[in-house]
């Protein structure tokens, strides 16, 4: 059995997410919150109707208390991972790995349209193949983790465990690439990577985690360009149109580019404490890994031309900017065409013989959803009471609840609530179960739920952007917890001088920058663009 080589640091297993004691303050605020939220649970509710903080597992640290706990008590609560038994790492569970299948799904399909095939690369790879890119070893170096045992004997050559695949897949590139006939040649693999992460965040940053990454080699700078440019886009649609997250396309700063590449394009998001989520990134790696492994072509020429590559990911982190960007005091809040289940169908009776009419018309319900394609599950257990439910699926997120009780069933009619908007401003009572209606209906509101969640996130952001024209305005943005956009034309050391003094780097260029002559605010020198400077996890 290969061994792998851990920091002292990180060896000692932690305490399931579930079981982490709060602080009294944030429980006695917590405590305050669902004193405040509680309310009955509907007109078809049982007598004893339940607050909205249901069992004291599920409790979560309010947001304006203590966000990074409300962060990992939502994680824990809402069922979508743990804590592994080596520090930094986690387990995803099924609810959390069903969010992951949502974003593979899309883009799975849209990685194809764009012209890329699905493989695997080997997650060992030499040492040696590491250390043929100057730039990519060093900017990697204090990340790697070691295999130097194989078979109960010392390896000849120490092997890393994937940070990601750019040097295997130039390897691979080198053989199978000959004449320009074979570009361009466009892969992706879902895989896993190992980064040795010294300060860890379930989704958003551990030991290891799930991505997909694209490789693609062409024939000229100007095609690799339009690839990288291509993927970029990929990913602000898919964050838009179906995470509901309005990120900032752009391009990286040279000291935030990705190391072994000419440029690097990135999608950032604005979370809900503020800081910057770097969501997605599209590499032009023009042909320096080309160059490092002899990754040549004969052109139509017959000259013999090294490629040019790209290389781009989206990782499970994404997962965490979801809950960020959507997630309130009761939990995770999930936009419809991204949620594993868009409606839960929540069963209420009071006495025996009312029970299988109201299951009746729920299973009727069901298979009117189900045929018209929405993602519907029925709770009818009896360990539960609907009051609980509730809270249950508000915290795991689910768009849409659709209460039946014995009141419906004799008005042919359901309530139906929307997760978007708490307390009975979000409820519709009497919606028809008549087929046509019902669909319309739930469509619609699903729509109208991914709308509003993408709207509430642009406000948010857009309402925390401030334009500076110097330093000072930089510092005192940063230091409300803002964003701060500026033009700039400054040094790396500039850049450097900044990230040092306020704890904020450039996140991007954005793609859109404003008309007009500009003047650098730290050195009042000519500038071409405005950056985007914010503190990101």
């Amino acid at each position: 059995m290969a061994s792998l080589l851990r920091l002292p640091s990180l060896l000692s297993p932690s305490k399931p997410l579930l079981r982490r004691r709060l602080p009294a303050a944030r429980l006695a605020a917590a405590a305050a919150y669902r004193g405040q939220a509680s309310e009955a649970v509907g007109a078809a509710a049982p007598a004893a109707a339940e607050t909205r903080g249901g069992d004291r597992e599920g409790q979560v640290t309010p947001r304006s208390v203590d966000f990074n706990a409300w962060y990992t008590d939502v994680i824990a609560a809402a069922e979508l991972a743990d804590y592994g038994p080596v520090r930094g790492t986690m387990v995803i569970r099924p609810y959390g790995y069903a969010i992951w299948e949502a974003i593979q799904d899309y883009l799975n399909v849209k990685f194809k349209e764009t012209g890329h095939s699905n493989m695997y690369f080997p997650q060992f790879i030499p040492y040696s193949f590491i250390e043929k890119e100057a730039s990519h070893v060093e900017g990697f170096s204090p990340e790697l983790a070691l295999v130097t045992i194989g078979g109960g004997k010392e390896l000849e050559e120490k092997l890393v465990v994937r940070p990601t695949s750019e040097t295997i897949v130039n390897h691979m590139f080198t053989k199978w690439i000959q004449s320009y006939r074979d570009l361009p040649l466009m892969i992706n693999q879902w895989a896993n990577v190992t980064r040795w992460e010294m300060r860890t965040k379930p989704f958003i940053r551990t030991l290891e985690f799930l991505w997909q990454e694209g490789h693609t080699a062409h024939a000229t700078l100007e095609e690799a360009e339009k690839e990288a440019m291509q993927m970029i886009d990929v990913y602000t649609k898919f964050a838009y149109e179906q995470a509901a997250i309005p990120v900032i396309p752009g391009r990286k700063s040279r000291v935030e580019t990705f190391a072994g590449a000419n440029r690097t394009y990135t999608i950032e998001a604005m979370m809900g404490d503020k800081k910057a989520l770097q969501a997605g990134t599209s590499h032009n790696l023009g042909q320096n890994f080309s160059r490092a492994f002899g990754t040549q072509f004969m052109d139509e020429n017959g000259q013999i031309e090294h490629v040019w590559q790209t290389s781009w990911a989206i990782s499970t982190r994404f997962v965490g900017g979801i809950i960020m960007t959507h997630g309130d005091d009761a939990g995770l809040m999930l936009p419809p065409r991204i949620a594993p289940i868009q409606v839960i169908v929540v069963p209420i009776w009071k006495k025996g013989d009312e029970k299988a009419t109201v299951l009746e018309a729920v299973d009727s319900v069901l298979k009117i959803l189900k045929e018209a394609g929405i993602r519907v599950k029925v709770d009818d257990s009896e360990l539960r009471t609907p009051g609980w439910k509730f809270n249950h699926y508000e915290m795991k997120g689910i768009p849409i609840r659709i209460e039946i009780g014995p009141r419906d069933v004799t008005n042919k009619s359901v309530v139906v609530s929307r997760r978007d908007v708490p307390g009975k401003q979000g409820k519709e009572f009497g919606v028809s179960m008549d087929p046509s209606i019902l669909v319309n209906h739930i469509k619609g509101r699903l729509e109208d739920i991914q709308a509003s969640l993408l709207h509430k996130a642009i406000t948010f952001r857009d309402s925390n952007i401030i334009d500076v024209s110097s330093y000072g305005e930089l510092k005192e943005a940063i230091a409300e917890g803002k964003w701060a956009r500026g033009p700039w034309s400054a040094s790396d050391a500039d850049e450097l001088k900044v990230k040092e003094e306020t704890s904020a780097t450039i996140r991007c260029y954005p793609f859109e920058q404003l008309e007009g002559t500009k003047k650098c605010f730290m050195t009042g020198n000519p500038a071409e663009e405005v950056a985007i400077f914010a503190k990101s996890y």
